[in-house]
């Protein structure tokens, strides 16, 4: 089932804007299980489509559509885990993906680092979220994994070095280059 849909896609435009917001927290989920072997595109992609079609039924406003779009991400990735046999059928573990999502969001808006305490400035922000998402989803993979897995996953660089295979001088070179291009990326977006 397809939770509420916002007020009305005119006031929240393309949908497609959410997409990199959408492939970053799905990679967070799965990088807490490395053991999945989840079709990342294909679950962005049904959320997208549900999303879409679930339009007419409008009951969220602007500032509670990620929420509700990780609402649907969520599910459709436990649904993808169970189909791949990757997920116990523990609703403990079912319950967790929301709850990841949800950290995952929150580790997301630390990083920005900001306070909104308006609605408008709740707004700005989370266009912000979703202009980092975008540019880290522009990111090579390896610098995108790095960044993502010490920056929002929190792990210490040592860890990253032994998930990806790597050095930590290495993995710390590739997060130093992957800063310097989210900064011109999310400078020249700003201009």
């Amino acid at each position: 089932m397809v939770p509420p849909a916002p007020q009305s896609g005119a006031e929240f435009g393309d949908l497609e804007r959410f997409r990199g917001y959408l492939k970053l927290l799905a990679r967070m989920q799965l990088y807490a299980m490395p053991e999945s072997r989840v079709d990342l595109s294909g679950v962005v992609q049904q959320t997208l489509w549900e999303a879409c079609r679930a339009l007419e039924s409008c009951t969220v406003g602007p500032a509670e559509l990620p929420a509700w779009l990780r609402t649907i991400l969520g599910r459709n990735i436990r649904d993808e885990l169970r189909k791949a046999g990757a997920a116990c059928r523990d609703v403990r573990r079912e319950q967790s993906i929301e709850e990841l999502l949800g950290q995952s969001w929150a580790r997301l808006e630390s990083w920005l680092a900001s306070e909104a305490a308006s609605p408008s400035a709740a707004m700005i922000r989370q266009e912000q979220l979703l202009r980092l998402a975008g540019a880290l989803d522009e990111l090579p993979d390896d610098q995108r994994t790095a960044v993502e897995l010490h920056h929002l996953a929190g792990l210490r660089v040592t860890e990253v070095a032994q998930r990806m295979g790597r050095s930590p001088a290495a993995v710390g070179q590739l997060l130093v280059r992957a800063l310097r291009r989210l900064r011109a990326a999310l400078s020249t977006l700003e201009d």
